[in-house]
């Protein structure tokens, strides 16, 4: 998983010939296309650790000013497909207290980023993954947490993304442990990620992050995004719902030792 360390300093960097394209354009788009339709069916199958690893390819293909608002672009249809096509199982409620909490602290750490040690952080959020999916592994909990509760699971989950370049691994216990599986797990977590992206989309317009290129390169790739959930739905019907927690458990947990390998 990637997350962003340091934002300010790495974009004063790099030149501004970096959100122009480029005279490969054609073959790194078509290797985009494959990689955002691979892991937009791992992140419609799991719900988590697909559009981080998304992060990586595109950090790796564009450089991290361009991969980051396109990577938000691209979300913003992976999570939005999602949703749609869970719709039905998607728990509103808790997404109403997940909002109240992820919109003003997404956008207060955009605020905070240029000022805030991420390396510690990254390393101190890895330690807790690995806590909360051994504790729920092995250690089940009793109490279900109440609705309200999401608030607080929004504003951590909000700072994350905002501090770190994606959420999802920190939301997926908490899912899990309130009982959703299947399509409620799949398009809940989906709903939660898009309000997430739609305040980042707000925040890079208003850093002029969103060029032509950018725009242009998330247009390109959303039909992958869009095949890649579609696939991943159908995955999902067939499999068993126990299977399902073991998949999100493992992508949580490939997140949290990465977090704390640094990477």
């Amino acid at each position: 998983m990637l997350f962003v360390q340091h934002l300010p300093s790495e974009l004063s960097r790099q030149s501004a010939s970096a959100l122009e394209p480029s005279t490969g354009l054609l073959p790194t788009l078509l290797t985009a296309s494959v990689l955002a339709f691979a892991l937009a069916w791992l992140s419609s199958v799991g719900g988590v650790g697909g559009g981080a690893l998304m992060l990586i390819a595109f950090t790796a293909l564009y450089g991290l000013q361009v991969a980051l608002p396109t990577h938000t672009l691209t979300q913003l249809a992976s999570n939005g497909r999602r949703a749609w096509f869970n719709r039905h199982a998607v728990q509103w409620r808790v997404i109403t207290w997940y909002a109240l909490g992820a919109v003003p602290f997404a956008l207060t750490g955009g605020l905070l980023l240029p000022y805030v040690p991420v390396e510690p952080l990254k390393r101190v959020l890895g330690g807790f993954l690995i806590v909360t999916v051994f504790w729920r592994r092995f250690r089940p909990p009793r109490a279900v947490p109440a609705d309200k509760t999401f608030a607080a699971v929004g504003a951590g989950c909000g700072l994350a993304s905002a501090l770190f370049g994606a959420a999802g691994p920190v939301a997926a216990p908490f899912f899990l442990v309130k009982g959703f599986i299947g399509s409620a797990y799949i398009g809940t977590e989906a709903a939660a990620s898009l309000i997430i992206q739609l305040t980042k989309i707000v925040a890079y317009g208003a850093g002029s992050l969103l060029s032509v290129h950018v725009l242009q390169l998330g247009l390109a790739l959303t039909p992958a995004v869009v095949a890649g959930a579609w696939l991943g739905r159908r995955t999902v019907a067939r499999m068993h719902a126990q299977a399902l927690v073991l998949v999100t458990e493992a992508g949580a947990a490939v997140a949290a030792t990465l977090l704390l390998a640094g990477i």
